[in-house]
């Protein structure tokens, strides 16, 4: 059997240098000179006798095809090393120690808050921090390890990642108070076939919404396009179209005290799933599955309600 005299905290120094690109970056992130990052990374490759970085002053570092495997594996071990270490400090006590999760901007205002709460009031010990950012940058954020979950929607998720619903957005139709269709409670798409389109236009999200109009028989006439929820509230409200959305305010009042109308889609349309995705084939952490256990309780309570 061979036996490797590699440590853990070079593994823990090369993974924050592959990671980072940069022994500067790492160094800073770790709290310890570069030398020390440099030195640690050098022992590891002379150990196992393999390069695992290439070292390009312009470039920053590059991780060789041995070293993107190492490190592919290596993410899963120090996953479990931590939570070995979580183990043996808090047996018989309750979850303690640092979670970073990523969510979904437009999700964010609607299930985030309540979600982090509900982690609170039952681990009060977990210390959750938030990335806030769009569908593909949360994607790279988990293969990171920038982030262990994160709550988004359940649509372009590549094989090696994994997740848990949480919830159901249903897409529903936006019309002004005083548009033609406001008394209604459910509207068929196709009666808004001749009229401007308002389009909240995210990625995957944007494509998703017309996918829903489309699938009524039309393409829509899309007079406006924003990456702003609220915005596309707002020019609801002012007449300037419809729109179609799948996260419903408990305000019918925009941000400049106008008011919309939300109308149930009598038609047959796709509703979205609202998940935490995690990487594929990496333990989550105690805290991670505590925080799922967590919001599922949280979402079934609101929905019962």
């Amino acid at each position: 059997m061979t036996n490797f005299g590699f440590t853990l905290v070079q593994l823990r120094y090369f993974a924050a240098a592959a990671e980072l690109g940069s022994m500067t970056a790492a160094s800073q992130e770790l709290m310890v000179s570069q030398s020390a990052v440099s030195t640690a990374v050098a022992q590891l490759e002379k150990e196992l006798g393999v390069q695992l970085l290439l070292r390009r002053h312009a470039r920053g570092l590059t991780l060789t095809p041995a070293g993107e495997e190492f490190y592919r594996e290596l993410r899963n071990y120090l996953v479990h090393t931590a939570e070995l270490a979580e183990v043996a400090r808090t047996a018989g006590q309750a979850l303690v120690g640092d979670l970073s999760i990523g969510c979904f901007t437009t999700l964010a205002p609607f299930e985030l808050p309540s979600l982090l709460a509900a982690c609170e009031e039952e681990h009060p010990g977990i210390r959750v921090s938030v990335v806030e950012d769009e569908h593909a940058v949360l994607k790279q954020a988990l293969r990171s390890g920038r982030c262990e979950l994160a709550l988004m929607y359940g649509y372009d998720l590549e094989d090696d990642i994994d997740h848990v619903r949480v919830g159901v957005a249903a897409p529903y139709v936006l019309v002004a108070k005083g548009h033609r269709l406001g008394r209604r409670k459910r509207v068929a798409l196709s009666e808004l076939a001749d009229e401007p389109m308002v389009l909240l236009d995210l990625p995957h999200s944007g494509q998703y919404l017309e996918r829903v109009v489309e699938s009524a028989g039309f393409h829509p006439r899309v007079r406006h396009r924003t990456a702003g929820f609220e915005t596309a509230r707002a020019l609801v409200a002012h007449g300037q179209g419809w729109s179609v959305l799948n996260q419903r305010p408990a305000t019918n009042t925009t941000y400049d005290g106008s008011e919309v109308v939300a109308l149930e889609i009598s038609d047959e349309v796709e509703p979205l799933e609202v998940v935490l995705a995690s990487m594929k084939g990496i333990r989550r952490t105690g805290r991670a599955q505590a925080f799922i256990r967590s919001s599922i309780r949280a979402t079934r309570g609101r929905a019962s309600g």
